[in-house]
């Protein structure tokens, strides 16, 4: 079911809510009549920091709870992985890999202790978290990221399963696409982010945490601001344009939303940097960070769903449940208000 051909629009005032480039400060949109309880309800999650609900593009709902402004960077953790596989999609389709199935053995200097199966590796496997080594996340993480070369160290772990068989979730894997961006390009992470995805859309990418080679961390760290975020969001939705402008392939997005593995923890199918699951009856695409900073399209809706929360440990898995029942509960059902 579509919603929402002809929204009541939210008026703004001078100042107010903008999603051009152009705007310096976000004012909130708190839309008790169309979401009744929403704001209270959102209030009520001690770790959320902000909530943006947009429809067609249009925030119809958007809130700083606590923590950064809607308009201020925030650190997104591992919801960096969807960037990154968005900057991975731009660099195939500007030549710089041939595409998913490219070995990652031709793009990066393999140590000498490495399996000679990394050569079955390829840019998929990475994305999709599909690559068969043995993790670098978990109880794997503190030793990967205090080794002194986070890339040797990734391409170095085990075999624990078929390349192209379970998703194992690993940071490690996103990482080598970040040395991989680098070493063909000769241009850090963070200049081709700006450069590809950050200019066009007009949002601000901060510099965020390297590796001690001086490479930028990738699949972590990142740091965007829940309006940035609905930008990325928006790009999606809209079938890669931006602006009139094709930023993104429409292709790139098909090959992301299609399933390649399933998570251990949640059971939702994974894509290309992208979990795809159903919440109220219809089909959405998130991407998520530890801690609860998601971003959510839902197609069907013309529905994209920013939330940031509290990054510092600890934090309860459940606590995206609670998120999703926000959704379900608190905002889907109320969406045939706008119409």
């Amino acid at each position: 079911m579509q919603f929402v051909n002809r929204l009541t629009r939210v008026s703004f005032m001078a100042g107010g809510l903008l999603l051009t480039a152009s705007a310096l400060a976000v004012a909130p949109v708190v839309n008790n009549e169309a979401f009744p309880g929403l704001a209270d309800r959102a209030g009520k999650l001690e770790r959320l920091h902000s909530l943006v609900v947009a429809v067609d593009g249009e925030p119809v709902f958007a809130r700083a709870l606590r923590g950064p402004g809607l308009d201020e960077p925030a650190n997104i953790k591992s919801l960096s992985k969807t960037v990154l596989s968005t900057v991975v999609g731009m660099a195939i389709g500007r030549g710089v890999f041939t595409g998913p199935g490219q070995p990652v053995a031709d793009l990066l200097e393999v140590p000498a202790g490495a399996s000679d199966r990394i050569e079955e590796v390829t840019i998929g496997h990475l994305l999709s978290m599909q690559a068969g080594l043995q993790r670098t996340s978990g109880r794997y993480y503190g030793e990967w990221v205090n080794s002194s070369n986070w890339v040797d160290y990734a391409l170095s772990r085990r075999f624990v399963a078929e390349p192209g068989g379970e998703m194992l979730y690993s940071t490690g894997s996103y990482h080598l696409l970040s040395a991989a961006l680098t070493r063909r390009t000769g241009r850090s992470t963070l200049a081709i982010t700006r450069d590809w995805l950050g200019d066009p859309l007009g949002i601000d990418i901060r510099p965020w945490l390297t590796d001690p080679q001086g490479i930028y961390f990738g699949g972590n760290d990142m740091r965007l601001s829940p309006m940035a975020l609905l930008k990325i969001g928006e790009l999606y939705r809209n079938g890669g344009v931006h602006g009139g402008q094709q930023v993104l392939s429409a292709e790139w997005i098909e090959l992301s939303w299609t399933q390649r593995g399933t998570s251990r923890y949640t059971d939702d199918a994974y894509g290309f940097g992208w979990f795809i699951t159903e919440l109220g009856g219809y089909r959405a695409y998130y991407g998520r960070g530890y801690g609860g900073q998601m971003l959510y399209v839902f197609p069907g809706l013309a529905m994209t769903v920013v939330m940031t929360s509290d990054p510092n440990p600890p934090a309860s898995p459940s606590f995206m449940q609670k998120q999703n029942a926000l959704l379900e509960e608190s905002v889907i059902p109320f969406l045939p208000l706008l119409d």
